[in-house]
């Protein structure tokens, strides 16, 4: 698909968008992949990668909220990923105008200079923090998911198309708990805000691999969500840390219980697949082609979330995926 096209990845230097790089650059022989981000320093330090040097690499030095900006970088770009978000959930609290300048405001100039420049496929990514969003965060990404879905509508026929990825906590990246545990391991304590609290674990390559999954066989409209399997924050901690104690500190603000990526509100519109669901939008106003893709419907009760419908990690499987990170 990306064989001498041109791909341009927003927030192209955060782990995501390294890891997609060096993945697209290594099955692929692209025209361009340019890197669409604020900060020279990383970008600096990831031209000098020597896994990712590649001629068909570019930097573009630039910020979503900048529509002018994402005008000169989208010329003759074939494929957009927008991976390019702020996301601290305690900084949204304090900051929220920030979040929205770059969330949402963001959002929506991605869609109108992909518009503006012809691109092919646009694909957002997104985060369970916006399904029934309790935190700043996750409401701006829920705004960005209909910004970007409501997309279809707006081009038309003009040959753009839209689609969104929702998955839930990347294994490893920063903000999780499961670099932390392994550093709190030494001082022999952990801090658990509640053992019995469960979470979806997804690899950073395997959210890459979905990424360009979706890509391929997307149609507009769809907000794709991946089958992975879940284990509790108890689990996490036995594997990584099995003789330390533990110091249960109790939820933070804006954390829930259970992560859902699929709630019983959408269940209607949700179409089942192998390795995935689709979530359908809910207005499909611009003419829905997402039966083509097949799928089954699911139950009118159904939900998606790290407790109901989903597969458990057993120690054995925790421990391969937990590897890099055992003492």
């Amino acid at each position: 698909m990306f064989d001498n096209q041109s791909i341009l990845i927003t927030g192209g230097t955060g782990s995501f968008g390294q890891s997609f790089v060096k993945t697209v650059l290594e099955n692929y022989t692209p025209k361009r992949v340019i890197v669409y981000s604020r900060d020279e320093l990383k970008q600096s330090e990831m031209r000098s990668n020597p896994q990712l040097y590649d001629p068909a690499l570019r930097f573009f030095l630039g910020d979503v909220r900048d529509r002018e900006r994402l005008y000169l970088a989208m010329r003759d770009v074939d494929y957009v990923v927008h991976a390019a978000a702020l996301k601290q959930v305690p900084a949204a609290e304090y900051n929220p105008h920030e979040f929205i300048k770059t969330n949402v405001n963001g959002a929506t100039n991605i869609v109108e200079a992909s518009l503006r420049a012809g691109v092919k496929k646009v694909v957002a990514l997104s985060t369970d923090k916006a399904v029934n969003p309790v935190n700043l965060y996750g409401a701006t990404k829920l705004c960005s998911d209909k910004v970007f879905i409501a997309a279809n509508s707006y081009a038309g026929d003009s040959g753009t198309i839209y689609s969104v990825v929702r998955y839930g906590n990347v294994l490893g990246s920063r903000g999780s708990v499961v670099p932390l545990f392994a550093k709190q391991r030494e001082q022999g304590v952990l801090t658990i805000t509640n053992p019995k609290m469960t979470r979806f674990l997804i690899t950073l390559q395997q959210g890459v691999d979905f990424v360009l999954e979706s890509m391929e066989t997307m149609v507009g409209g769809e907000l794709f969500v991946p089958k992975i399997p879940t284990c509790s924050v108890a689990d996490i901690a036995q594997v990584i840390a099995p003789d330390a104690k533990w110091d249960t500190i109790g939820m933070r603000p804006g954390e829930k219980m259970h992560e859902i990526l699929i709630p019983e509100d959408e269940a209607r519109n949700v179409l089942e697949f192998n390795n995935h669901f689709v979530v359908q939008p809910i207005q499909s106003f611009w003419g829905n082609k997402i039966g083509i893709l097949g799928g089954r419907s699911c139950p009118g009760n159904f939900r998606y979330a790290s407790n109901i419908n989903c597969e458990s990690l057993d120690n054995e499987q925790l421990t391969g995926l937990l590897s890099e990170y055992l003492p």
